[in-house]
């Protein structure tokens, strides 16, 4: 089963396993498509996270986030920080085929260049724009209509590509083909990195060919957690999942399945997000800020949580400094997430990302490939956020560091069997919308698509209001004001977050679902 946020890559996951692969060949292939329709979000220009669950019950992660360039300094934006979120010196160093590389080496079994070659298909012959590509498309209009690499591509005749329409990318395609060909070197040591180098210092970046020559993914031991009896594994530092198993600490200390989905249960909800966002600051890449590993068994601990919870009152919120924050964190918008599970019993949660709409807004007219703008999920030591907190240090800029991401891929196990396999994107929400969705599995007992598409509430402590959905009930919101939050109320075409999920239910049924609010549709067979 496959549930991706286009339905076209879902069935391409599904297609994979028909041929005999198995749900981390299915994952690579699925990413790949998802990366060639939604390239604002994501592609091979950026990296993230793949969270695998083998048939044996091992899991692992293999974190193929960006990483700092060699030349970065930790003040390197201390003058301009909008050089952060735009332009060469805005990229990281690409880790999402290095990633796919050592998943496809350790796991895969169908021939690399075949997990490639839909995808090529697809940019040779031709993309059908979604509503939700074309929503991306209008919000970046400036930059697709006024530049002509970028007008090249989704603004053809001067006009903005809209649903429905069909548009070819013939040079990624070619890059595409290159890499299924000749690996993954291809793109980290040959023509290729010469060709995305050159682009990325001809806008001002500092990535040399080296940096792309050093680049490797990394093997880590995932973060694990219990909740009410169930196996709760998913993706530590410099990933966001440890949040998720501080979340569900805190709230096991409630009787949430017998009490329902009360109002006060949204308000221990939302404190309990507030709590988990303050430690979230604490966090960093674990071979820079070793430290991480510490403060993550401390609020993995359930002494600990049961401490936390004293500090949550069922009748009023608190000011920020009740939380414990001490830095601030960064906000990190977009990414895609896959969910996947095999006859054979891996599970594979995969979270990749470019970070804002068109990353860094470059890219290579040569490889077609669209660069990240990752450096931006760093902190920088220079400036206090615009709530006066002080950056984080343990998220400052090292060459080679990589910046903490929300990413929250999570698969939960009961009896040594998969139970569920979900994950999401959205940036700082995908913690709290990965949370809401467990919860009313585990909790609430709701069915699979009623449990994604219930409305969704979000807070990160700062700033200090709580996201609600458009469609969350009036009654709760005037709930929530009467304990002291401040309710923020976002409008139809803003997300909260989308999560991909997968569930076995107690029959043994397996269900997948793409959220719907980014129009996905899963696959199965």
């Amino acid at each position: 089963m496959t549930a991706a946020e286009i339905k076209a890559c879902s069935d391409i996951g599904v297609d994979v396993m028909k041929d005999g692969g198995n749900a981390v060949d299915a994952a690579i292939a699925t990413s790949l498509c998802v990366g060639t329709f939604n390239s604002f979000s994501t592609g091979i220009g950026g990296g993230g996270f793949m969270l695998i669950r083998t048939p044996s019950g091992k899991a692992e992660v293999i974190d193929f986030r960006e990483t700092a360039p060699g030349a970065a300094t930790q003040d390197m934006y201390s003058k301009f920080p909008q050089n952060a979120t735009r332009g060469g010196l805005a990229i990281g160093v690409p880790g999402e085929l290095r990633g796919y590389e050592m998943a496809h080496k350790r796991h895969g079994r169908l021939p690399w260049k075949r997990l490639f070659e839909p995808s090529i298909k697809l940019a040779r012959e031709g993309i059908t724009v979604t509503d939700y590509m074309e929503h991306a498309f209008n919000y970046t209009s400036s930059l697709l209509l006024n530049d002509p690499v970028w007008r090249s591509v989704f603004a053809p005749n001067n006009k903005l590509l809209k649903a429905g329409d069909v548009f070819t990318r013939p040079a990624f395609a070619r890059t595409l083909e290159i890499v299924a060909n000749k690996g993954a070197d291809a793109f980290y040591r040959g023509e290729l990195a010469e060709s995305i180098v050159s682009t990325i210092r001809q806008n001002g970046g500092i990535i040399t060919l080296g940096d792309f020559y050093n680049y490797t993914a990394v093997v880590r031991e995932p973060v694990v957690g219990w909740y009410h009896g169930r196996k709760i594994i998913t993706a530590g530092p410099p990933a966001s999942g440890a949040l998720l198993t501080a979340i569900l600490n805190i709230l096991e200390g409630y009787d949430l399945k017998a009490e329902r989905k009360t109002d006060l249960n949204v308000h221990r909800l939302v404190e309990a997000f507030k709590f988990a966002y303050a430690f979230r600051s604490e966090l960093g890449d674990p071979s820079y800020w070793p430290n991480s590993t510490d403060v993550v068994k401390m609020w993995n601990d359930k002494a600990h949580a049961e401490e936390v919870r004293v500090g949550i009152s069922d009748f009023h919120t608190f000011p920020p400094e009740h939380y414990g924050g001490k830095f601030s964190a960064e906000e990190t918008p977009g990414t895609m997430h896959v969910s996947l599970v095999d006859k054979e019993g891996y599970a594979v949660g995969l979270t990749a990302t470019i970070n804002l709409l068109f990353g860094a807004q470059i890219m290579d007219i040569t490889s077609g490939v669209i660069l990240n703008n990752e450096m931006d999920d760093f902190s920088s030591p220079t400036f206090n956020n615009s709530f006066r907190l002080p950056p984080s240090p343990s998220n400052f800029i090292v060459p080679g560091k990589r910046p903490m991401s929300s990413s929250a891929p999570v698969i939960v196990e009961h009896n040594m069997e998969v139970l569920a396999c979900l994950g999401g994107s959205g940036g700082s929400r995908i913690t709290t919308g990965v949370a809401q969705v467990l919860l009313n599995l585990l909790d609430y007992q709701m069915d699979p698509l009623s449990a994604v598409m219930d409305p969704r509430v979000h807070h990160q402590l700062f700033p200090d209001s709580v996201q609600v959905e458009w469609n969350f009930s009036p009654d709760s919101e005037e709930a929530l004001r009467t304990k002291g939050h401040l309710v923020e109320p976002l409008d139809q075409l803003t997300f909260m977050s989308i999560v991909n999920t997968i569930l076995r239910s107690e029959n043994g049924m397996i269900y997948a679902v793409s959220d719907p609010r980014k129009r996905g549709l899963a696959a199965a067979y």
